[in-house]
């Protein structure tokens, strides 16, 4: 059986962003990820110098851990990273999906993977000028189309300045079919490191009124709430 590369698994606890926001969810964070994004959260899933970190589990004992921390009790898992699509989730989402959980898995869109179709959610996050990262949009549409069969895919867009915004805006105007979500980005992504509110609060409000001012009424602006409540301590 294919070893799996994973970070960490933790939970139950609510998802801090885009379309499943407050949703009480397990999350399975993978280790490695083919981006180097400059504002990236989460380097100790990401760089290869946390490798000796990260597990090597068969899919029996990830999902042992799921239902070990939901007591059994369906709910969301979700499958983030890193990146997530770099690895094989195929047996894990049948082995909840016949226990009755639900999968979801939030990508840059950097790798298609057949099991996407398998999804109840598939987050495709491409990452904005700020990232430094260039898009490969033909992967991006090959990501779009494995995940054809899911419930559910949508986009999430990570907004820091107004390249970033008018970057969204065109990637929303060559996908209209997919539910958009934005959320302002947070600049602090040292776990050690308290989050200023007042600064995400401000943040937040600077998009709402950019959006609004603009009429631009495809996407949901949300904050990222698990940075409100809980700093860098669990992003997703």
């Amino acid at each position: 059986m294919t070893a799996l590369r994973i970070a960490e698994i933790f939970g139950p606890t609510i998802q801090g962003e885009g379309a499943l926001i407050g949703e009480p969810t397990v999350f399975v964070r993978t280790g490695g990820c083919d981006y180097r994004c400059v504002w990236c959260d989460s380097m100790h899933a990401v760089d290869p110098v946390h490798r000796q970190s990260w597990a090597r589990m068969t899919t029996d004992q990830v999902w042992a851990e799921v239902t070990r921390l939901s007591r059994g009790r369906p709910l969301t898992v979700s499958l983030s990273g890193g990146n997530p699509a770099i690895q094989d989730f195929t047996a894990l989402i049948a082995r909840g999906h016949d226990a009755g959980y639900r999968f979801a898995c939030e990508t840059q869109g950097s790798v298609a993977k057949p099991w996407f179709g398998d999804l109840d959610t598939l987050v495709l996050s491409p990452k904005p000028p700020s990232s430094g990262e260039t898009v490969d949009w033909d992967a991006f549409d090959a990501c779009v189309a494995a995940g054809a069969g899911a419930v559910q895919t949508v986009l999430k867009i990570v907004i820091f300045d107004d390249a970033d915004y008018e970057w969204a805006q065109r990637v929303s105007e060559h996908y209209p079919t997919l539910p958009l979500y934005l959320q302002p980005g947070n600049p602090e992504v040292d776990p050690s490191q308290p989050v200023n509110p007042q600064d995400l609060s401000d943040r937040l409000l600077w998009l709402v009124d950019k959006v609004t001012a603009d009429g631009w009424f495809a996407p949901r602006v949300l904050p990222q709430l698990h940075v409100l409540l809980w700093g860098n301590k669990r992003g997703v």
